[in-house]
């Protein structure tokens, strides 16, 4: 018997569905790994050295202290800083800088659309006239 409609697909979606789970897990262990080799950096020093920040491998930033708010400003939205992709105000990886991601769209958007012109304010004057 021939299989058809939504069926047919089934199989490839089933087929991406799994590569999705296992690229899932793979991410979730490298980072549980980054966390572990970041604590064991961390408890490899002796007591009265330990920051709980720094990086993995010198590649990596982590950050295991308390998050206070000018941590978080800093790292989520921070104007004087250029970079896309700051340090994580708790945990493992990268922030994104949402206040240099906003420029970027806008940057990609003018050179996209061009200068963009408000409006001229529609008055009951122009609305007669346009009728």
């Amino acid at each position: 018997m021939e299989r058809c409609g939504r069926e047919a697909g089934y199989d490839g979606d089933n087929q991406a569905v799994k590569v999705v789970r296992r690229v899932r897990r793979i991410v979730k262990l490298v980072g549980f790994g980054l966390m572990v080799a970041a604590i064991s950096q961390e408890m490899s020093k002796p007591e009265d050295q330990r920051t709980w920040h720094g990086k993995v491998f010198g590649l990596v930033p982590y950050d295991f202290r308390p998050p206070t708010w000018e941590r978080f400003r800093a790292a989520y939205w921070n104007p004087d800083d250029q970079r896309l992709f700051t340090d994580r105000v708790f945990g493992v990886g990268w922030a994104i800088n949402f206040y240099r991601a906003k420029q970027f769209l806008e940057e990609t958007f003018e050179t996209l659309m061009g200068e963009v012109r408000p409006e001229p304010e529609r008055t009951p004057e122009r609305r007669r006239a346009a009728r």
